[in-house]
């Protein structure tokens, strides 16, 4: 528990950070949003290009668990969705839910946490989870949320839009980017990488402090809040449905499928925040489930390590 504790005390330390700028007014009302798109356009889209240009073929050849984490992503989005239709929820509001539910925080707890449970052996699902999440996820939600805001218009238009939309998106040109760059072999020059690092490095600390900071503004309460569906869907749900296929669905190598159970249950990180304050829907309850999530995920996941220990 101590070990699982260190490793999410700097992600605590950061939203209260955040926080407390705001209510000293080291920093004033509008720095979330303005740290926050820091991040969308410049410090997020060099992370993706960087971790992406960096692949290699052989890093995706475990297909199963690929194919097993994936799905679990997928279920999860899909209930969800459903639920919150049924709920009679705006489009964009489901979207932003779905993902906030499925949305695993692979990057700054995944990868150091697979590296305690399973040493260095652990890195490599923990990196296809990463991209997975950030850059797969991350694109599908950004489509489909493009695709509600253009809806409106006729067909042809519509596709015009959200197709214009998404190539002057830097979250969407910048793994893509980085695909071409690994599978062309381009070397970049080490200054160039350099850059990309410092970048990248920045994404996931000021998401948290923007995180912060909006935690610290006055609570705009809304009835239908879906803040306790979407954590009990990411600590329980999408582990469980994980667990199904990993075990006895797809059976794969016996980490792997370890790896890919103590992925799934991990809380919700910072993406969808980013996207609710970009697009402006569900920022509230996007930021709460976050900071829940991540709370309650200490027992969630001690609890999956005893038991990947002791099977």
């Amino acid at each position: 528990m101590l070990a699982i504790f260190n490793i999410v005390f700097p992600i605590f330390s950061l939203i209260f950070l955040g926080w407390i700028c705001r209510k000293r007014r080291i920093l004033s009302a509008g720095a979330a949003s303005e740290l926050n798109r820091f991040v969308i356009w410049l410090a997020l889209p060099a992370l993706l290009f960087d971790s992406m240009s960096r692949l290699k073929p052989a890093d995706f050849a475990n297909l199963r668990f690929i194919a097993v984490f994936a799905i679990g992503v997928a279920v999860v989005f899909l209930v969800t969705a459903a639920l919150r239709l049924r709920q009679k929820a705006a489009a964009p509001d489901v979207i932003i839910d779905s993902l906030g539910s499925s949305y695993a925080n692979t990057g700054f707890i995944g990868i150091p946490l697979c590296y305690l449970a399973f040493g260095s052996d652990g890195l490599p699902p923990s990196v296809i989870a990463m991209v997975m999440t950030a850059c797969l996820l991350f694109a599908v939600a950004i489509v489909l949320l493009e695709t509600c805001l253009h809806a409106q218009a006729a067909f042809g238009q519509t596709v015009a839009k959200v197709g214009r939309s998404l190539l002057r998106n830097p979250i969407m040109i910048a793994p893509v980017a980085g695909i071409i760059v690994a599978l062309s072999g381009v070397a970049i020059p080490p200054g160039v990488q350099q850059l990309f690092k410092i970048l990248g490095g920045a994404a996931g600390p000021c998401a948290l402090v923007s995180l912060g900071l909006f935690l610290a503004q006055p609570v705009r309460t809304a009835g239908g809040s879906p803040v306790w569906l979407l954590v009990a869907f990411k600590l329980l749900l999408q582990p469980a449905v994980t667990a199904v296929l990993a075990y006895w669905i797809l059976p794969m190598p016996r980490l792997w499928a370890d790896s890919a159970v103590l992925l799934a249950a991990l809380p919700i990180g910072t993406g969808p925040f980013m996207l609710a304050e970009l697009y402006q829907r569900e920022v509230t309850a996007m930021s709460r489930a976050i900071l829940f999530s991540t709370t309650l995920s200490l027992p969630t996941i001690a609890l999956i390590l005893a038991w990947i220990a002791h099977h």
